[in-house]
């Protein structure tokens, strides 16, 4: 995209448009919140063709449209599929030593520079259009999809000898190692293989949605399966049982370990791949998302020498990195933090990481057990599932202790009536218990392509039925992210993507915490200790000026960081 200089100077150049016209246009665009660019093509003021091949003109190079063009196979992979994600590039003709590539950024001469060292050729640049760009990028996919379709199905079985020509077969382990390098350049977080009658889906998990991006052959399976099982190192005749494994890939551009599951279905096997990033640095509580006051709070608590630090929330809502975070911070070299996990996502320096291993009865409970007794001073248990291990964990943090855990649990509140279902004596909960943090991962609006709404009277009405917005607006109003509440009851101003080249057209990129933090004050623990109910302890809670889960994704969702679809996608019931 143009920078409006560039813009001005270009449209200038060809006598499309007058200096007062581009001002007044620019202020336009700015007023929408809209990139200039996007804003001259949305209004038709000039085509986007147009603007390209005078843009062509301006920078005296030539223009191509690659809309309708098959690029071949072997130009097309002379740039690698990340260097073309990255830099919107790509190879589309050679002619012996020539090389002709589009771009989008004909002055960006680094990286031409690197084309022509790694593929020992004449560099000659076109000037081409985001679209064309987007073309062009899709066909890295249906190469993809034609490699698969030259795998044909071998029936494995133990000591079968070509069994060894499948797993060395060079197309299968390029095809897998293309889906796992696409997979971490487009940030997913999971990858699914989802084996049906005729076909396999193959899915990856973007900011928590599912998104497929291949549909492959049936005959296809096979290889795919046996593959991901030698890197996994797991058995490759077995197919009746459920299967864990984890392996690595390290490059110049990312160090990430995939942990593999593999169960029978009724069309085969299905495989599904955690994607952990091992060389990304921790993520900060301020990171993750928590406002200014639940962060005091969490830091406060987390400072006391014993206690029990509980986060709950769904499977897959970022429990663990919240814990993890918690960990770096007291992670110092006067403390002995142990902790019992299943699995070990991440491995932190510093830290004594034990795996649960069920087989051989090393479950969170015996795993505890044995953790006190190695003079620690703050123990994580990966999840209390069960009375005992609640029991033992609340144990140790009346006992001196300091204990992280998760719990399965809808929001803050009901948390501590969970653990009194599970048999906990109320005493031990209400004296043990410092912080409760309950949480859920949004989406985050692309700022790339990021514009503003406003809510008419109908819509509010219509969000009226879903929240209570008043309740929710006076909260707001307290933590000073609107000026009144009643003032914002007539016209709520909001924001969402509007979908660009950036985000592929979702609207959004990347993902953000919202948060309840509710603080085990002395009136939580007299009220535990009468068994009161839930909805008692809910409103101790309001009263102690707790921001709620909804609230706190109204405050993201005000402030231009998510959408309010995505806060009431995660937080209905």
């Amino acid at each position: 995209m143009f920078t409006p200089t560039q813009l001005k100077n270009i449209l200038q150049k060809a006598d499309i448009l007058e200096e007062k016209e581009f001002k007044k246009l620019n202020k336009a665009a700015q007023s929408k919140n809209v990139p200039l660019q996007e804003y001259l093509i949305e209004k038709k003021i000039i085509p986007e063709d147009l603007l390209y091949n005078i843009a062509a003109n301006y920078f005296k190079v030539s223009s191509v449209n690659l809309k309708s063009k098959i690029i071949p196979k072997d130009v097309l992979n002379l740039i690698p599929e990340t260097i073309a994600q990255t830099h919107k590039i790509i190879a589309f003709e050679k002619v012996n030593k020539k090389l002709k590539i589009a771009t989008l950024d004909p002055q960006n001469l680094q990286i031409f520079e690197f084309i022509k060292r790694k593929t020992n050729c004449e560099i000659e640049v076109y000037l081409t259009t985001p679209e064309s760009i987007k073309n062009a990028l899709n066909q890295y996919r249906k190469l993809l999809e034609t490699e698969f379709e030259k795998i044909t199905k071998e029936e494995v079985t133990k000591g079968h000898e070509k069994l060894k020509e499948l797993i060395k077969d060079q197309p299968v382990a390029k095809i897998i190692e293309s889906l796992l390098d696409y997979a971490i350049t487009e940030r997913a977080s999971d990858i699914h293989i989802e084996p049906y009658e005729k076909k396999v889906v193959i899915r990856y998990r973007i900011d928590g949605i599912l998104k497929n991006v291949l549909t492959l052959p049936k005959d296809t399976l096979a290889g795919v399966v046996n593959r991901i099982k030698v890197l996994a190192n797991l058995k490759i005749d077995e197919h009746r049982l459920p299967q864990d494994g984890r392996f690595k890939l390290s490059t110049e551009r990312y160090k990430v370990s995939f942990r593999v599951s593999i169960i029978p279905v009724f069309d085969g096997e299905k495989i599904v791949m955690r994607i952990l990033q091992e060389s990304s640095k921790m993520i900060t509580l301020e990171e993750l998302g928590l406002e200014s006051k639940p962060l005091e709070i969490t830091k406060r608590n987390i400072k006391k020498p014993y206690g029990m630090i509980l986060v709950t929330g769904p499977t897959g809502c970022g429990k663990t990195t919240t814990l993890y975070s918690i960990l770096h911070i007291l992670n110092t070299p006067d403390v002995n933090i142990t902790t019992i996990e299943d699995p070990i996502e991440y491995q932190i320096p510093g830290i004594n990481q034990s795996q649960v291993n069920s087989k051989i009865g090393f479950t969170f409970a015996n795993g505890l057990r044995t953790l006190v007794r190695q003079d620690p001073n703050i123990i994580m248990v990966g999840e209390i599932r069960d009375k005992e291990t609640a029991a033992i964990a609340l144990n140790a943090a009346m006992t001196g202790h300091l204990v992280l855990s998760t719990l399965h649990a809808n929001d803050a509140v009901t948390a501590l009536p969970r653990l009194l279902e599970m048999g906990i004596l109320s005493f031990l909960v209400a004296s043990t218990c410092n912080i409760i943090i309950a949480q859920r991962l949004v989406r985050k609006i692309c700022h790339n392509c990021i514009q503003s709404i406003t809510l008419d009277k109908k819509e509010i009405q219509e969000l009226k039925k879903q929240v209570d917005l008043e309740t929710i607006l006076k909260t707001l109003e307290r933590e000073g992210t609107i000026s009144s509440a009643k003032e914002a009851l007539n016209s709520m101003l909001f924001y969402r993507g509007k979908g660009c080249q950036e985000c592929h057209g979702e609207g959004y990129k990347g993902r953000i915490g919202i948060f309840e933090v509710l603080e085990v004050t002395k009136e939580i623990s007299q009220a535990l200790k009468k068994n009161i109910t839930t909805e008692d302890l809910r409103e101790i809670a309001k009263k102690q000026k707790m921001i709620s889960m909804i609230e706190d994704g109204f405050i993201k969702a005000k402030s231009g960081i998510t959408t309010i679809e995505e806060i009431l996608r995660v937080t209905k019931e």
